[in-house]
């Protein structure tokens, strides 16, 4: 009986999840069927049987004709910026979500905005940067990262949700020794969800 179940099966599959033990003997995988001895590598779509490569048929990814290793999609915003042997520390932040809210929203509810994040219309980031001057401050803004680099500190932050980069601002608080980053954020539901 040959089948999911069959005898052989069950040796082929223990072999393949069992490691092989140097005093065990070799002769036990001779025993086992061909169609058992067949791997991952040996699995093909239909579309290429007997395991050859057909260049005609569909696949779900088709990579463009070019010789780039990655697409820009593939890689991560703000990669380039992690470097590991930095010894500077990251400094403390906090990430606030805000709504601009008035009389309408909190006495009449008439733009149908609640509490909830998916209402914000911008975040506030603030770090704490100790013993550091405003003009130390290299700030740099991109769709969802934020990197900021002092002489002493280092933060590369992936930001929760997409901003509009050209238009947020930033002050730095002296007596505080705080950098405040203010960013509307860009969601593609925004025109429903703040109107």
């Amino acid at each position: 009986m040959e089948g999911l179940g069959s005898v052989h099966d069950l040796q082929a599959l223990s072999a393949l999840l069992s490691p092989k033990h140097e005093d065990e003997e070799e002769d036990d995988f001779q025993q086992v069927k061909p169609i058992a001895r067949m791997g991952p590598g040996h699995i093909c779509s239909p579309a290429a049987p007997s395991g050859k490569n057909n260049k005609e048929g569909s696949t779900a990814y088709m990579k463009k004709k070019s010789k780039d290793i990655w697409d820009e999609d593939e890689v991560t915003e703000g990669a380039h910026f992690d470097d590991l042997t930095d010894p500077r520390p990251q400094p403390e932040y906090e990430i606030v979500l805000k709504q601009s809210v008035g009389t309408e929203d909190l006495f009449l509810g008439l733009s149908r905005k609640d509490p909830s994040s998916m209402c914000c219309d911008s975040m506030l980031v603030r770090v704490k940067l100790p013993n550091t001057k405003a003009s130390d401050l290299v700030l740099d803004v991109r769709d969802t990262f934020l990197d900021l680099r002092t002489p002493k500190y280092k933060l590369g932050l992936h930001l929760p949700h997409p901003v509009h980069k050209h238009e947020g601002n930033a002050r730095f608080i002296v007596e505080r020794e705080e950098l405040e980053i203010t960013l509307p954020m860009n969601r593609p539901m925004d025109c429903i969800n703040l109107t």
